[in-house]
């Protein structure tokens, strides 16, 4: 039988007792995995936790059987819209009555302080909850004008098969969009990704990651071995919201096993995976080689934040403050290149500069604490590299630069300016509290030096000549640009990248569009 995770919290910000089940959750059960093996579980303070049930390829298969069957008889086309949003009404429920339960165990899963966990995360994934809950019983095609010896209209149906991964928020939200539109999700986090996750994954080239994966069949979901608590713990609570077996199926395991294993997976009919350019790209190769199963991709971002003349000061700089420095940087859509326009430079710099020196770095369950240790001992090694690189290449350290006390994986927030465009710490996505600042001079000059990326996820603008908002935002090649604020989401709009940051988009609609041509007595002869 699987083993329980029992801890007690005794914090300054949360006091309570979780109990997590550690095993693989198949058919609305918690098991062992077939070769009855354990991950050492060890969270961002380096410290071994617990083990956790290890998944392989073969339960894989269990899990993708137990989905599909669950596809065929008790969800997809075989439940309502309305006792679909009956359910997910009903988890928002209790995810909200465990708000600083799912807070605590984020934040000691991957280091990023309490109060954003709950206040940020948490909250928005109930959100995310309660509008797929509202949307399910609304989903409709059109009828189509052809001609009179014709009925044509389109129909919206389930894709099916969801993974997904990184925060809580964005880990449900794939699974909970898939649910309001009678998909069934299936959930990996693999360790050894090669990419932007977080921090909270390994980084060799060699290994497979956390994948989206959205088809006609079934739901399972597979957490990092660097932070499984909280999805986890979002089982039980599966469990008592009362959403049938099968829909929801969590295998925990490694990239060159279980990711290998989903990729090229025959009954698997679509991924949406979550990750560097690198492994997308073979996520791609491992689909394409398989059954041709589409792929979306939300890969990596160095995303420009363009602050002009006549922004808000005060406002530009609390919201850039956010926008790098939320989750400790580790975020893919993190506003990490600040561009400021010549004529309010100094000012913006010299309060910029005073903010980040104010972010309270500490224990995540501290009082008044902004910033957390990194994610894991690799991510803060990856992230002081790329500090070192600045360096050496002759950039200046406006501020930070260094580690945070001698225990920990804590980094001070850092700023370079006097930088240059061809730069790593200018080109690569560094996943960490580190931004550059560089001074522009006029639109024209600001737009092409956003754009001289090969990323296009999301960027920011602040201008309170509104004209001039929409129009840089509109030349700006990312998915998402952001005027006078930054890092704010809704569940209703579709996030994603341009270029090397992705293919596809997560939130909106997670839905087929079958076209139905319906003969009213034309005959061809």
């Amino acid at each position: 039988m699987p083993g329980t995770f029992i801890h007690k919290f005794d914090t300054p910000v949360y006091k309570g007792t979780v109990n997590v089940s550690t095993g693989l959750f198949i058919n609305n059960k918690f098991v062992d995995g077939s070769d009855t093996t354990t991950i050492e579980y060890v969270n961002s303070t380096g410290k071994l936790i617990t083990t956790i049930s290890e998944a392989t390829a073969k339960d894989v298969d269990i899990a993708v059987k137990a989905a599909q069957e669950a596809y065929d008889t008790t969800w997809g086309l075989n439940t309502s819209g309305a006792e679909r949003g009956d359910l997910l009404n009903k988890l928002a429920t209790i995810m909200d009555a465990a708000r600083d339960e799912l807070a605590a165990l984020e934040a000691m899963d991957n280091g990023k302080t309490f109060n954003w966990a709950k206040n940020v995360d948490v909250d928005f994934a109930i959100q995310v909850v309660k509008y797929y809950a509202g949307w399910a019983d609304k989903i409709h095609g059109q009828t189509l004008e052809t001609d009179e010896k014709k009925l044509t209209y389109t129909r919206h149906e389930p894709i099916g098969v969801v993974v997904s991964h990184i925060l809580l928020a964005s880990r449900w939200i794939m699974l909970i969009s898939c649910q309001g539109t009678n998909n069934s999700i299936y959930d990996v986090c693999l360790e050894d990704c090669s990419c932007s996750c977080n921090g909270q994954y390994r980084r060799s080239e060699g290994d497979f990651h956390p994948l989206s994966i959205k088809s006609d069949i079934h739901t399972v979901v597979q957490p990092s071995e660097f932070t499984p608590l909280t999805a986890l713990r979002m089982c039980s609570m599966i469990q008592e919201a009362g959403i049938p077996p099968g829909v929801v199926n969590v295998v925990t395991g490694y990239g060159n096993t279980v990711g290998a294993a989903i990729s090229s997976h025959m009954d698997i009919l679509k991924i949406a995976f979550t990750g560097s350019t690198i492994v997308g790209r073979k996520i791609m190769e491992a689909a394409a080689r398989s059954n041709l199963k589409p792929v979306t991709l939300e890969l990596g971002g160095k995303n420009p934040n363009i602050i002009f003349n006549d922004a808000d000061l005060d406002n530009a700089v609390e919201w850039t403050s956010f926008g790098i420095y939320w989750n400790h940087g580790a975020a893919c859509c993190a506003g990490s290149r600040i561009f400021v326009q010549s004529g309010i430079y100094d000012k913006f710099l010299e309060k910029f500069t005073e903010k980040s020196k104010a972010i309270r770095i500490g224990d995540p369950f501290g009082e008044n604490i902004d910033e957390g240790p990194m994610s894991s001992e690799a991510q803060f090694n990856r992230i002081m590299g790329y500090i070192e690189s600045g360096k050496t290449d002759g950039a200046t350290v406006h501020t930070g630069g260094n580690r945070r006390g001698s225990e920990g994986y804590f980094i001070e927030p850092t700023i370079f300016t006097n930088v240059k465009a061809d730069m790593k710490i200018v080109k690569e996505e560094i996943f960490g509290p580190v931004s550059v600042v560089v001074k522009f001079e006029d639109e024209d000059d600001v737009v092409r030096q956003a754009n001289d990326t090969f990323y296009g996820l999301a960027a920011g603008v602040f201008s309170q000549d509104i004209d001039r908002a929409i129009r840089t935002a509109h030349r700006i090649q990312a998915g998402t640009v952001w005027v006078n604020c930054y890092n704010h989401f809704k569940p209703q709009v579709p996030f994603g990248g341009y270029r090397q940051s992705g293919i596809g988009r997560e939130l909106g609609s997670y839905t087929a569009v079958k076209a139905v041509h319906i003969n009213l007595g034309q005959r061809l002869s």
